[in-house]
């Protein structure tokens, strides 16, 4: 927890850090892995909705390479990396660790879905390699798997951003002048400003919501 406490801190300490918050409607994604649930397991994955997040934050990295980067304090310039190695938190007894997904860009939905519970199970037991604990060049941090609404992220540095997820759950809300029902969720995207300006993240942000609110596209530009 010590290692934990002195990464945040040097992330807070260092990156100058603003948070942009939206929100998706994840109503057609919700019906989209209810309609999946059952052939993942079939084939032994697990569906949550992470993989789609990963995907769709990937698809949006590749349109806004700036976010896969790392800042280099010393040079005092920016790192843009060419592979997108994606970094996820997960709840264990020694505090909030990330782990890694390397080359998602490369894995299919179903292959997300199997790796991220893999990985996780060996974080939460002690045995992950160090290649599943180093090395992301974005993370995604889910608190609203813990009934969160909202939170700002701290950056996990030296990266440019981290993605928050909020809670997933239906709220009324008004479409074509009607107030209905639909499954919505906060986003909270919390960025290094010396890199980042805050248009930089409204657009970065609504292309994951883009693809999050219509999750076929996933399938046609997101690989």
């Amino acid at each position: 927890w010590r290692k934990i406490a002195e990464k945040m801190v040097q992330s807070a300490f260092t990156a100058p850090h603003v948070t942009h918050v939206d929100e998706a409607d994840m109503t057609a994604l919700v019906a989209l892995r209810a309609r999946a649930k059952a052939v993942a397991a079939e084939r032994g994955a697990k569906l949550s909705y992470l993989p789609f997040v990963i995907k769709a934050c990937v698809a949006a990295l590749k349109r806004f390479p700036h976010f896969n980067a790392s800042f280099d304090h010393e040079a005092g310039e920016m790192v843009l990396k060419s592979y997108y190695h994606i970094g996820f938190g997960i709840a264990t007894d020694q505090g909030l660790l990330v782990g890694v997904i390397r080359d998602a860009d490369r894995k299919s939905i179903l292959d997300l879905a199997r790796e991220t519970q893999e990985v996780a199970a060996r974080v939460r037991e002690g045995k992950a390699t160090l290649d599943e604990l180093t090395g992301s060049t974005f993370t995604i941090t889910n608190f609203g798997s813990l009934g969160g609404l909202l939170a700002t992220p701290i950056i996990n540095y030296p990266e440019v951003a981290i993605l928050g997820l909020g809670k997933l759950q239906p709220r009324a809300v008004v479409r074509d002048g009607q107030v209905v029902p639909r499954d919505m969720m906060y986003l909270a995207l919390s960025f290094d400003h010396r890199i980042v300006d805050g248009g930089d993240a409204v657009h970065f942000t609504s292309d994951i919501i883009r693809y999050l609110e219509s999750p076929d596209l996933l399938f046609l530009d997101a690989v």
